[in-house]
């Protein structure tokens, strides 16, 4: 698979694979079907006698608030209160449910009137059923928390009075259906705490690694560090010497195994040559695993090297791209030649990891042919698929358990440890509960691409950005980037600048890239708003009022045509809307004070920096106020988000902590995450090595969301890529100093 013209985008290919479940009839029985259960309305709504109701939720839960917001849109539809509901998460069936899966910000977008029309439905049932009970027309009958009423006979009833009655009525079309106006909603909107939010804090058994079916054993994995390496020696007697350890299981390399069905990535084989250990811990199975003192030659990316890399991309922006005009509309060239004032610059970022808190981890049971999974996971389907083909069984004879995510940013689309635990299990012959270490999920990761960027702008004689040139270097295989690592011609700036060309160099890689919150944005929303600052500074316009006149009139920037030969895949199909971009521009600037004097602090040198995005369908202004010691070290007071994802916020309180752990989560990564390969093998073991953001880190985070006549869209990711350059900005406000890599060196800034 390569990276053009054979690529669906990433969020081409979840939005299809979510909006297949669509036509399975929103998840209700067949015409003339009865329930299962009574007072069962659907595969997601069941009705009890006492009125309570409870509602399955069918995406995977990874801290994005579905398990909350798809019940409430629910439940808002169905006609009862909140404190009625009672949620529950179905297990992976796609038969059942329709597609699931968690990723591309694509469930509220994709989901949001699905999930209304089955609410719908489960209420007009409930008034069909009553209308037959009392004898009246259902057009008399309404409702209101959980009760249906008739007016003229001055006669009500709970719902679980005709819950029963009502699971043998035929479901009504879904098109058929009248939605609440909006101006009526009574859940959707508000403030609705997640509905595993104590069972959370309180430590109840809710995630993947927390799974306990009897008889299990624990399980580690020793594989090569360098991708595709093979087992030169290992002792096995040292290993099994470790008290807790139960036995150690060679498992053979198969590299048929592909990952290619939700995710849009290269198949890659995800079951490489190992040694597994067994034991009645995690601890001693880990203990074992090292005991093992395991040896590995060869393999695919021993080349792999952070240094040469470097040295590679430098050479190439000295000697020129591999593929110029890669993405060539207008006539960058010419206009560069004739542009009043040109600016140019370097910008690159390193490869990062997701690390997820939770470790990678699966709980695999095989018996009789069947295989059970104890799974956090973002594409239950894939993962039963996966694990049916190393098994050499069928998809439906995989039972996945959904379990809770803590932590996915896109890691947990790939199912690689629900493979291995699988084999593992079915050659230990008991359930067996396999989870990596740190250093396994750092070396094994589906990392985000590195890249550099020599950048250089024509302006006019008044200043405005006439052409723009991109050289743009990452990775790939057979002279292709990887999809990851693609340089995308539907996102900003290319089309508000009509003439923009970019050129490319591909570095060759053998390890796994993958998406990371906001892919692809997430690096490139760094560097355009960073160059759009510098070229605001080289003319000495304020930086919002550069923006604005950038963006132009209000209007939806059609994805432009004139590409060359394979890039034209490479947009991604989604024009963007300058008024919505100018929208939250100004929002963020007006919610920050923008342009006001900064509050004096000893010691330190104090700056303001904005910068905006869009990406997943969504579009964020961030402003950052932030102060730079005498060290170099950097503290940011407060950040500003402006935010419009269309007509209706689901949840409001999961919506403003989706944005505030998005902007925190892209803060640690610009203070201080990379991943760097020597001798073909990650060198970061743990986040000693990989630092997280921590609480006295966190600044306080102002959200405000703008509703604008647009459809509803997601969270998860769009809040992302905004906060970098806003935060370069701002350090380049208090310090005068430009960083134009990533993460920061605050070396570099210190007085």
């Amino acid at each position: 698979m390569t990276s053009a013209a054979l690529k669906p985008s990433r969020r081409a290919v979840l939005q299809a694979g979510v909006l297949a479940g669509g036509a399975m009839t929103l998840g209700l029985r067949a015409a003339g079907a009865k329930a299962s259960v009574p007072g069962a309305l659907s595969a997601f709504v069941i009705v009890r006698a006492d009125g309570s109701v409870e509602i399955t939720a069918h995406q995977p839960e990874i801290g994005q608030g579905v398990k909350t917001s798809f019940p409430m849109m629910i439940a808002e539809e169905l006609d009862v209160d909140w404190s009625q509901v009672k949620v529950v998460q179905a297990p992976g069936n796609r038969a059942v449910y329709g597609a699931q899966i968690a990723g591309g910000s694509s469930a509220t977008p994709t989901q949001f009137e699905r999930m209304r029309r089955l609410g719908a439905s489960a209420r007009a049932m409930l008034i069909d059923a009553a209308a037959k009970g009392w004898g009246v027309p259902a057009g008399e009958i309404t409702t209101a928390s959980g009760r249906l009423y008739h007016k003229a006979s001055n006669r009500e009833a709970s719902y679980g009075q005709f819950a029963e009655a009502a699971g043998g009525i035929t479901p009504p079309k879904p098109e058929s259906l009248k939605l609440k106006d909006p101006a009526n909603f009574r859940i959707l909107g508000k403030r609705v705490p997640g509905v595993d939010n104590r069972a959370v804090v309180t430590g109840q058994p809710l995630f993947g690694i927390d799974a306990r079916p009897a008889g299990m054993v624990y399980a580690a994995y020793a594989k090569s560090p360098v991708f595709a390496g093979k087992l030169k020696s290992a002792n096995k007697a040292a290993a099994l010497a470790v008290p807790g350890v139960k036995a150690v299981i060679d498992i053979a390399e198969r590299r048929d195994l592909k990952t290619e069905i939700d995710v849009a990535l290269p198949g890659i084989e995800v079951l490489p040559q190992g040694i597994a250990v067994l034991a009645n811990s995690t601890w001693a199975a880990l203990k074992g695993r090292d005991a093992l003192d395991a040896v590995w030659e060869g393999g695919d990316a021993a080349f792999q090297s952070t240094v040469a890399w470097d040295a590679a991309a430098a050479k190439a922006l000295k000697d020129g791209p591999q593929k110029p005009g890669y993405i060539n509309h207008g006539d960058a060239p010419a206009k560069l030649a004739g542009a009043a004032k040109h600016v140019k610059a370097d910008y690159a970022y390193p490869f990062i990891a997701h690390a997820a808190l939770e470790p990678m981890n699966c709980t695999a049971q095989v018996k009789d042919g069947k295989c059970e999974l104890w799974l956090s996971t973002q594409t239950p389907e894939d993962a039963r698929r996966m694990v049916a083909l190393a098994l050499g069984i069928k998809a439906e004879d995989v039972t996945l358990n959904l379990m809770r995510s803590g932590g996915g940013f896109g890691r947990r689309l790939m199912n690689d440890v629900a493979v291995e635990a699988a084999v593992i299990a079915k050659a230990a012959g008991v359930p067996v509960k396999l989870t990596w270490d740190r250093g396994q999920d750092f070396a094994h990761d589906w990392l985000r691409p590195g890249g550099w960027h020599r950048l250089e702008a024509g302006l006019d004689a008044a200043g405005n950005i006439t052409a723009w040139h991109d050289h743009f270097i990452s990775y790939g295989r057979d002279g292709k980037l990887d999809p990851p690592a693609v340089i995308d011609a539907s996102l900003f700036p290319s089309g508000v600048i009509r003439d923009y060309r970019a050129d490319v160099t591909v570095l060759p890689l053998a390890s796994t890239l993958g998406w990371l919150r906001a892919p692809i944005n997430n690096a490139f929303g760094f560097v355009t708003q960073g160059f759009i600052d510098e070229c605001a500074h080289a003319v000495g316009r304020d930086l919002v009022e550069y923006r604005r006149t950038l963006l132009g009139a209000p209007r939806a920037i059609p994805i432009a045509e004139e590409f060359s030969g394979e890039t034209k895949a490479d947009a991604q199909g989604t024009p963007y809307h300058t008024g919505r971009m100018r929208g939250v521009l100004d929002k963020a600037a007006a919610m920050a004070g923008w342009g006001r004097k900064l509050p004096a602090r000893p010691g330190m040198r104090s700056g303001m920096g904005i910068a905006f995005h869009f990406s997943h369908l969504g579009y964020f202004a961030n402003v950052v106020e932030a102060s730079v010691a005498a060290d170099g070290s950097v503290k940011v007071h407060k950040i500003w988000v402006a935010a419009d994802i269309g007509r209706q916020v689901v949840n409001l309180s999961g919506a403003e902590n989706q944005v505030q752990g998005s902007v925190i989560d892209a803060l640690g990564a610009a203070l201080g995450q990379r991943i760097t390969f020597a001798d073909g093998a990650v060198e970061q073991r743990n986040y000693g090595d990989y630092p997280l953001a921590r609480m006295n880190e966190a600044p306080a985070v102002e959200v405000a969301f703008i509703s604008t006549d647009f459809h509803t869209t997601g969270l998860g990711e769009p809040a992302y890529p905004s906060l970098a350059p806003a935060l370069a900005g701002a350090i380049f406000a208090a310090t005068g100093k430009r960083l134009r890599q990533l993460p920061f060196d605050t070396d570099l800034l210190k007085a």
